[in-house]
């Protein structure tokens, strides 16, 4: 054991699987977590790592994102997700837990582990010296949130987060979308859904009629200072032009394949879209592209449903919907290194969805990266990082290198994955060879990496 103590502030999946990191290597970790003290306005229990949403990881096959994500941690030795294998319910293909006995346990299992002190406490500050690892999540406190915008010196986060759809590249229709920019200025850097007049009134119709997720009511109380960030819908309902007037507006964007060229005298009707959906590359292999102007609060299902009514997007493959919801996260871009360690600060790291990934999982893997990497400095040892191929590694390297303009939250998806050497058709086989291809990488990698315990 060595004499070196980590702080960990937050005890959700990001903050247990560290500190358990931080302890099996051998490192002293306190880990602090304000419940039952002072409850959060989601929480309902004291216990660590409480499941808030649903019981659900995901969709538990490695030929899935989240079940990928799954394996990897598997074998990586994660705390959360042995203790999910171990509480699982039916719930068909998902990896469900009983969520009050998987929580218990694990508070059980931290509290009594000899190198882990668990304290009942809130933190207001950013502990000034020493390793820390910050996963107070999405609903980080007023106090310790004015304390790391300090620290950081940006306007870091949003206290209500409302994102646009991810739609994965290979899915979009190509003979209807095309690529382009207003008048040819500059490089074509969004490829463009076209509608006619037609096809735009059901579209609208559909959006006005589409059921909306009920908000949760202290995310009701920050809803309202998004009236400059509508959601998609909202914004239909307003009238039938108001969404060809802003993201949906068709003005100067002509398909380069009907040779058609953008007039000077716009007063002069031409022959152009009734109007348009653009969609923003998100990533920098684009193999995703972001539905620009789309937030919405509308159910998953619905989303799928309207949104595919958008011609060359009737076989959309969404690696993230849109969401609107309470979400304080970092511009990790601007913010962190792979390592996930601050770059101004390396002996601070950060995980969760503080660090802007989606989902259960997610936020396991970032606590058990955070957690190691945190106990490799206070042994001395260099920080790692995952093999980009791996859905963990490839993960964490998007959140750190994406554009840091427009960052917003990413779930664990294939999407992100670099390309594979040959094209493959179906999804399905696809996805499979990314998964052989990911741990056969992972395993590889742990064999060159592991140290020993001092």
């Amino acid at each position: 054991m060595v004499e070196k103590v980590i702080h960990v502030i937050g005890g959700g999946l990001a903050g247990t699987e560290a500190a358990w990191q931080i302890a099996n290597a051998g490192v002293p970790v306190v880990l602090h977590e304000m419940r039952p003290v002072r409850q959060s306005p989601a929480h309902h229990t004291g216990e660590l790592a409480e499941l808030v949403c649903s019981n659900s990881f995901g969709a538990q096959s490695s030929d899935r994102a989240s079940g990928l994500l799954h394996e990897e941690l598997r074998r990586l030795g994660s705390i959360i997700i042995r203790k999910a294998d171990e509480h699982a319910v039916p719930a068909g293909g998902a990896l469900a837990v009983d969520r009050a006995v998987f929580s218990h346990e694990l508070t059980e299992t931290l509290a009594s582990h000899p190198l882990i002190e668990l304290r009942r406490e809130e933190v207001a500050q950013i502990p000034p010296e020493g390793v820390v690892v910050l996963t107070s999540g999405p609903l980080t406190t007023p106090a310790l949130a004015e304390d790391l915008q300090r620290f950081t010196g940006m306007e870091y986060f949003s206290f209500f987060d409302a994102a646009s759809p991810i739609v994965v590249g290979e899915s979009i229709n190509r003979d209807i979308a095309f690529m382009a920019s207003r008048y040819d200025k500059g490089e074509a850097a969004y490829l463009n859904c076209p509608m006619n007049k037609e096809q735009y009134l059901h579209f609208w119709q559909e959006l006005c009629a589409a059921e909306k997720a009920e908000l949760k009511d202290f995310e009701q109380e920050t809803a309202k200072f998004f009236e400059g960030c509508l959601p998609i819908e909202e914004m239909a309902r307003r009238g039938e032009d108001t969404m060809r007037y802003g993201p949906l507006k068709p003005v100067g964007l002509f398909d380069p394949r009907t040779k058609e060229q953008p007039e000077e005298d716009l007063s002069q009707k031409r022959d152009r879209p009734y109007a348009v959906i653009q969609l923003r590359q998100e990533d920098k292999a684009g193999q995703l592209w972001n539905m620009v102007g789309f937030q919405t609060n509308l159910r998953w299902g619905e989303q799928k449903r309207v949104f595919r009514l958008i011609p060359g997007l009737e076989n959309a493959e969404f690696v993230r919907m849109g969401v609107m919801h309470r979400n304080t996260f970092l511009n990790a871009p601007e913010l962190l290194h792979p390592t996930l360690q601050f770059k101004q600060r390396p002996t601070l790291l950060a995980a969760g969805q503080l660090v802007g990934t989606e989902g259960y999982t997610a936020a396991t893997a970032g606590g058990w990266l955070a957690g190691t990497n945190a106990a490799r400095l206070v042994l001395g040892l260099e920080p790692i990082m995952l093999p980009p191929t791996t859905m963990m590694g490839a993960l964490i390297e998007f959140i750190s290198s994406a554009s840091p303009k427009h960052f917003q939250p990413m779930p664990p998806n294939f999407g992100i994955l670099p390309p594979l050497s040959a094209r493959i058709k179906n999804k399905q086989e696809r996805y499979g060879v990314y998964r052989d291809r990911a741990l056969a990488d992972l395993d590889a990698w742990s064999r060159g990496i592991q140290p020993s315990a001092a």
